[in-house]
């Protein structure tokens, strides 16, 4: 017999599609973002293992400006300097975080499908691989393009310093200037994950986004614009044309989901 002190067992959802209550919700969000901070715990150990391997890779497009233009490099010599007692300590530490995040992506992107799957229907969760596979190539793909168009952006930055004004960077403010384009970059690029995920959700439709491409590709050079952390054309254009592109193609993908989805609806 079961007695009326006994405490009974909490909940637990049997399907995703089960209701679950506020605590559980907040257990689940605990366990991911556990998971995801010892994901990029083991990244910042790899960056750090390899460190000077990876300041060199950062330090290469201005080192290659430099050897191309040495007049912009007189004082520098296509070197960086640290010019605090802790700016080397503190470069370390943001290579190591930045790269650490970097290749914990997989495991981040993972996470947070597992803790959006419960509020998807059956039919939307096959998309789990696709969608953490998207989101972190494209992420890589605009980490890329913002670290190949870094010589450019320094140059014209330069240039613009005027004739008699020397190139001399101190090492931290170098690699946060890298790391800002690689980030803006790689955020911009999930741009059209997000407008795919609302219109398999439905919360937007290919037409609504075809109605509105206009004011949409103004938004994106605007957007572009704003967030290249150097303010140089070449960045900006390199930013801003991807995302115009990625905002056409997600309109093309809405229009053949929607019409799979037309094409089984006498079926269901």
């Amino acid at each position: 017999m079961k007695t009326p002190f006994k405490h009974s067992e909490q909940p637990t959802v049997a399907t995703p599609d089960d209701r679950m209550t506020l605590t559980q919700h907040l257990a689940e969000l605990r366990t991911r973002i556990i998971r995801s901070l010892l994901a990029v715990v083991v990244g910042i150990i790899v960056i750090l293992a390899a460190y000077d391997q990876v300041l060199g890779f950062l330090l290469q497009p201005y080192r290659d400006l430099c050897a191309r233009r040495p007049d912009f490099c007189a004082v520098s010599g296509g070197n960086v300097f640290s010019l605090a007692p802790l700016a080397g300590f503190s470069t370390r530490l943001s290579i190591a975080t930045y790269g650490g995040i970097i290749i914990a992506l997989p495991v981040i992107m993972w996470q947070v499908w597992r803790f959006v799957v419960p509020a998807l229907h059956a039919k939307e969760k096959k998309y789990a691989i696709p969608f953490v596979f998207s989101s972190v190539s494209l992420f890589l793909l605009g980490g890329y393009i913002a670290y190949w168009t870094l010589e450019k952006a320094l140059e014209f930055l330069i240039a613009w310093s005027g004739e008699d004004v020397q190139a001399a960077y101190g090492v931290d403010t170098y690699v946060k200037l890298v790391g800002l384009m690689i980030a803006a970059f790689g955020i911009a690029f999930e741009f059209p994950v997000l407008l795919v995920a609302l219109q398999l959700v439905g919360v937007l439709t290919p037409q609504t986004l075809l109605k509105g491409w206009r004011f949409a590709l103004l938004a994106c050079f605007l957007i572009a614009a704003v967030i290249t952390p150097s303010g140089d054309p070449y960045s900006m254009l390199a930013l801003a044309l991807p995302m115009s592109l990625f905002y056409l193609v997600s309109i093309l993908i809405g229009y053949v989901v929607q019409r799979r989805k037309l094409r089984r609806a006498p079926v269901d």
